[in-house]
């Protein structure tokens, strides 16, 4: 059996309100909530995978401004590793009212909302990318080398 590694992207968006942008979505039969993410697909750029996983979940237009880290996390659920690459965006435009299947809503949550969810995060990563972001964890966008051939 191959095994195939599960890279995904996650975005912190922050308003000029201190709000954030969250997804609320079925996932495993759940209503959970999380940052706009998903799997980078083959041959994507991760900054494109940022910007396209944002755009479809969110209907907002994104540019990656910062990397904050990778994290890892083995899902309970499905017993999947999932590898994520976490970044930090500016909103540019609502671009669209249409979101993806399973996404029932997008909505801008403030820091103290987003802890009282709880166990309707989608995982623990979700606070803990908020968590460092709000710490000043920063690393430039280079730092990722994508080498498309």
């Amino acid at each position: 059996m191959t095994w195939t590694p599960h890279a995904t992207v996650a975005v912190i968006v922050e308003d000029d309100r201190g709000r954030f942008l969250m997804v609320e979505e079925v996932s495993s039969g759940r209503v959970v909530f999380n940052q706009p993410a998903g799997h980078v697909e083959e041959d994507e750029a991760i900054l494109d995978a940022v910007r396209r996983e944002t755009l479809e979940e969110t209907g907002w237009q994104v540019e990656p401004q910062h990397f904050l880290g990778v994290y890892t996390y083995k899902a309970p659920a499905n017993g999947v590793t999932y590898y994520r690459f976490c970044y930090a965006a500016e909103a540019v435009r609502l671009h669209s009212s249409e979101l993806d299947d399973g996404i029932i809503a997008a909505h801008w949550l403030e820091l103290d909302e987003i802890r009282q969810l709880g166990d309707k995060l989608r995982s623990p990563l979700v606070l803990q990318c908020i968590e460092d972001y709000r710490n000043g964890r920063r690393y430039p966008l280079d730092v990722i080398v994508d080498a498309q051939t």
